[in-house]
């Protein structure tokens, strides 16, 4: 069985979450976590990484390191377009140590978010109340324009932070009525909000959690198949301790993990450099795109002209990171965050906006006009995830079970033809069966898995019962999950129902 090495490093990483750190000049919101991996058997990176190493020792810090923190951020201020011809050298001679070979796993997780998450942990989607998009509005708003009355009341006086937080939408609604048209949508979400925040009087408590960015990467290693493998994350803290890093990846299931020092494996500095890289890029996005005051909110925000000043070196790099991310080792989970992605997807807009460029003179032709387009085309791919979240239905690998079926969620054999899934059989008028869950397929035809014998059995149901399946179906896609429970099965003068009981 192949066998892989995988390494952690993480970038924006002060989880210790206080007004302080939140308040902060360079305070960035996302806490962005990278794993680099390859075949054990495939080496040559670590000879190629050993040799970028040798060229530019020079920039090796106090422990014969080369990291990421020696840039900075201010070189980023428009992306790639504001390196110099030194610092764009390297990064290009760093990124093309990469190929389709080599696995790459990043989360970026809103601190913000977080927080909310905890004041509204007891709100649940329903099919009354969509609380991830109401999680999101409100995380959004706090991002976008950081008011920090708001931040400061989560620490100092907890029992005013609700209040602050209705009277700071009051007053985003009446500032949005300068400008309706382009406010219309955020006037809506905070309508919404003040009507949920009047039923909330809990005070949060604040840590920070680890696991979620190690869940998203036990989902990418069963997405990628991945059973047989080590994985190396960068030591924090004292050493006869074993970090909450490493703990938590062990909780989640990760239990081949373990803990090293980056002095020890370059596979470490490769991630932190990586991590580091995707981090800096979107901390620029963040600053160019976020409102620096209450009064320039009413107004459209689009990227500055020196974001596409670039010359070829600095589109090369542009198009290198979209090969790696967007293109080489395609995954569902080679990408994870949480309800309030904006930063994420707007990243991805970036790479896919600067990679069909063809050539600098294609930039320059309209440059005046290239930060209206790219906030066109990041407005539809935000658009669209904003539709996506909607559906509340996990999205989960197929687990193959043979050539011809796979195993669903809940351990049922579904056949990839459904013509040869086996019909509920129905034994008499009427039936009540232990229903798990139910679905269809591509051609609404519906299926229902069944506890049968203390065994999970998928059984496809008559045609006539596709509109009630499609039905339940959309009740869980808004966050009304039905199942399991008991339903009955009739066939009725030659009609079927269903009734869950």
């Amino acid at each position: 069985m192949l066998y892989h090495n995988f390494y952690y490093d993480e970038s924006e990483h002060s989880r210790k979450i206080n007004y302080k750190t939140v308040s902060a000049s360079n305070y960035y919101d996302n806490f962005v976590t990278m794993i680099v991996g390859w075949l054990a058997e495939k080496d040559d990176i670590l000879q190629q990484y050993a040799a970028f190493e040798a060229k530019y020792s020079d920039r090796k810090d106090r422990n014969g390191e080369i990291k990421s923190t020696m840039f900075h951020q201010k070189q980023f201020k428009y992306g790639f377009a504001y390196l110099n011809k030194q610092n764009a050298q390297l990064v290009n001679d760093f990124l093309s140590l990469f190929d389709k070979d080599i696995h790459i796993y990043f989360s970026v997780s809103s601190k913000i978010e977080y927080l909310v998450l905890q004041v509204f942990q007891k709100y649940r989607n329903s099919f009354l109340i969509d609380a991830d998009l109401l999680k999101y509005s409100i995380t959004k708003a706090l991002v976008m324009y950081r008011p920090k009355e708001i931040i400061k009341c989560l620490y100092e006086s907890p029992k005013d932070f609700l209040e602050e937080l209705k009277k700071f939408f009051q007053e985003r609604i009446e500032c949005n009525k300068n400008n309706p048209r382009l406010k219309q949508r955020e006037t809506e979400a905070f309508q919404q909000i003040l009507f949920i925040l009047d039923d909330i009087s809990d005070a949060p408590e604040i840590d920070w959690d680890y696991h979620m960015s190690f869940d998203g990467f036990k989902k990418y290693l069963a997405e990628k198949d991945i059973s047989n493998y080590n994985l190396i994350i960068d030591k924090e803290g004292k050493d006869e301790e074993k970090s909450k890093t490493l703990k938590a990846a062990r909780e989640i299931g990760l239990y081949n993990s373990d803990e090293a020092d980056s002095t020890e494996y370059p596979g470490l500095r490769i991630a932190d450099m990586m991590a580091g890289i995707i981090s800096k890029l979107l901390k620029g996005l963040c600053d160019s795109l976020r409102y620096q005051s209450l009064d320039e909110s009413i107004n459209k925000k689009i990227l500055d002209t020196g974001w596409f000043c670039l010359n070829e070196v600095q589109l090369g790099l542009y198009k290198k990171l979209y090969r790696l991310i967007c293109e080489w080792q395609p995954a569902w989970y080679k990408s994870y965050s949480g309800i309030y992605s904006d930063d994420l997807v707007l990243f991805n807009a970036l790479l896919n906006f600067m990679n069909h460029f063809e050539s600098v003179e294609q930039i320059q032709n309209g440059i005046d006009m290239q930060g209206e387009y790219f906030n066109a085309f990041a407005c539809e791919q935000l658009a669209r995830y904003f539709n996506q979240r909607k559906c509340k239905l996990p999205i989960e690998p197929v687990i193959p079970f043979d050539k011809k079926s796979y195993l669903n969620k809940r351990g049922g054999r579904v056949f990839f033809d459904s013509g040869k899934q086996p019909l509920l059989p129905l034994h008499r008028s009427s039936q009540t069966f232990d229903v798990l869950s139910v679905g269809v397929d591509q051609k609404l035809i519906p299926s229902v898995t069944i506890l049968k014998d203390g065994e999970s059995v998928c059984f496809r149901l008559p045609d006539e019962l596709s509109e009630w399946a499609c039905s339940v179906v959309g009740m869980a896609a808004r966050g009304m999950n039905l199942f399991p429970s008991k339903v009955t099965f009739s066939k009725i003068n030659g009609r079927y129902f269903a009734d869950i009981l």
